[in-house]
């Protein structure tokens, strides 16, 4: 991306041929993580658009990543699903990565909902668990915000003192004790990987005071709040990463622990949107 005002005409660009698949204006955009697909069969009336159909959207490289934008209602309220997202370790910067948050922005999304799977270091939470992210660390080296600021996205140096909204944040754990879902509340740090953590970078993460790992969420979350939209971030626990207990990492183990408690997460999330 060459600059600001290139930005912008590319996000309008990418909002317009959306628009030219559907007139929906939706008002809650969900970005959905690895293996979590599954909310965007809960979507009514869904139209689907794959990301090779709009201008600017970044290809989906990882097989758990579909790579499709779902827009249709949860309820009564129009929504947008990224069923896929992007990373830096897909070889994207991360202006390319968060691209498709400027454009859910620009075709009319007032809420953004972030979820993703991550390894656990709280040694009082297990796998399978769901967690509200109230804080985040950035260990990714690097900021979608670098380079030429566009005013009419937002302000050269936005405000991060709440990242993840207070009031969202309520709503939510009021709905998982409605639901009977276990809902934990910590801080989630972005790692760069594809390599998973050592042992020795588990223990420094946690002294840190981050009680979740994973490789997404915090530049999308940067870039909607750069653009002063609310957000409420969700993740499953896939494994436990505990310094001194560690196991090897299988990613079919990771797959199929965030698939068994993706009901949980769908549930959690849909009767959220139906109180915004």
């Amino acid at each position: 991306m060459t600059g600001p005002q290139g930005l912008v005409e590319r996000a309008d660009a990418a909002a317009a041929a959306i628009r030219e698949h559907s007139a929906r204006v939706p008002r809650v955009g969900i970005v959905l993580g690895t293996g979590l697909g599954g909310l965007a069969d809960e979507v009514g009336g869904q139209q689907v658009i794959s990301y090779e159909q709009i201008p600017g959207f970044p290809a989906a490289t990882v097989e758990s990543h579909s790579g499709r934008l779902v827009l249709g209602s949860l309820g009564e309220t129009p929504v947008v699903v990224m069923q896929g997202r992007f990373h830096k370790y897909e070889g994207y910067s991360l202006q390319e990565a968060t691209f498709p948050i400027r454009v859910l922005k620009r075709l009319g999304v007032e809420t953004l909902i972030v979820s993703n799977v991550s390894g656990g270091m709280n040694p009082l939470w297990r796998a399978g668990e769901l967690v509200l992210i109230d804080d985040h660390i950035n260990m990714l080296g690097d900021s979608p915000l670098v380079g030429p600021n566009e005013d009419s996205f937002g302000p050269r140096f936005p405000d991060m003192s709440e990242p993840y909204d207070r009031g969202l944040q309520q709503v939510a754990m009021t709905a998982a004790m409605e639901l009977g879902i276990r809902l934990h509340r910590g801080v989630y740090v972005a790692w760069t990987g594809p390599a998973l953590e050592t042992r020795a970078e588990y223990r420094m993460l946690r002294s840190m005071g981050a009680d979740l790992v994973g490789m997404s969420t915090v530049p999308e979350v940067t870039v909607a709040r750069h653009m002063a939209m609310p957000v409420l971030g969700l993740s499953i626990i896939t494994d436990e990463c505990f310094p001194d207990a560690l196991e090897v990492a299988v990613l079919s183990e990771i797959i199929a622990n965030a698939q068994k408690a993706e009901p949980d997460l769908t549930r959690l999330i849909a009767h959220v949107v139906a109180q915004l």
